[in-house]
């Protein structure tokens, strides 16, 4: 599976949530060395610099992922939140997070590991206490468990984004009519 990160699902804590891929079958795991989970940090844009993660940090970080996709699908499905999933999501949101410093050459954020994910734990709390709520939507995708924002016009959007799951599932639908179409008679 594709090591890059992927940033489709409208949100930096659906996003996140979504470090942890194909949760229903294979489970490809995102964090898998701190390095992995700096560079989610960076390039997600929550920091421009960031100290090493340790093996602690990432261990945290899945801790606070799982607490928050619980949460996400709690609310997807108008359930009640779970309530060990909320003592975590909130915890790490009462941590100090990154804090812009303003520099000679413009905005720059810099911060630790923890910082970062009390910032991600804090728009977790926003996301699902504020208006996109109803917005959130699973991808159709069978195989993929993000769940993004569906802005589209009339909320139309099927999948988390047309590269990593939209033209795999045309593809294969395109396949499946093919394969069931007769040959034309000579």
């Amino acid at each position: 599976m594709n090591l890059d990160h992927v940033f489709v699902c409208g949100h930096p804590a659906l996003d996140f949530a979504a470090t942890l891929r194909a949760r229903r079958s294979t489970r490809f795991e995102m964090f898998v060395t701190p390095d992995r989970l700096n560079a989610w940090y960076l390039e997600s844009g929550l920091v421009d610099t960031i100290t090493p993660a340790c093996a602690e940090d990432v261990r945290e970080a899945t801790t606070v992922r799982e607490a928050i996709y619980r949460l996400v699908t709690n609310r997807r499905l108008g359930e009640e939140f779970d309530r060990e999933a909320l003592a975590v999501v909130n915890g790490a949101a009462r941590r100090t997070p990154v804090t812009p410093q303003l520099t000679v050459a413009g905005r720059h954020n810099e911060g630790t590991p923890a910082q970062a994910l009390a910032t991600v734990a804090r728009q977790a709390v926003e996301l699902l206490s504020g208006p996109d709520v109803p917005l959130m939507k699973e991808c159709g995708n069978p195989e993929c468990t993000r769940v993004y924002i569906d802005r589209s016009r009339g909320m139309r959007r099927q999948w988390c984004g047309m590269e990593s799951c939209g033209n795999k599932i045309k593809a294969a639908a395109y396949r499946a009519r093919k394969k069931t179409v007769p040959a034309p008679a000579r």
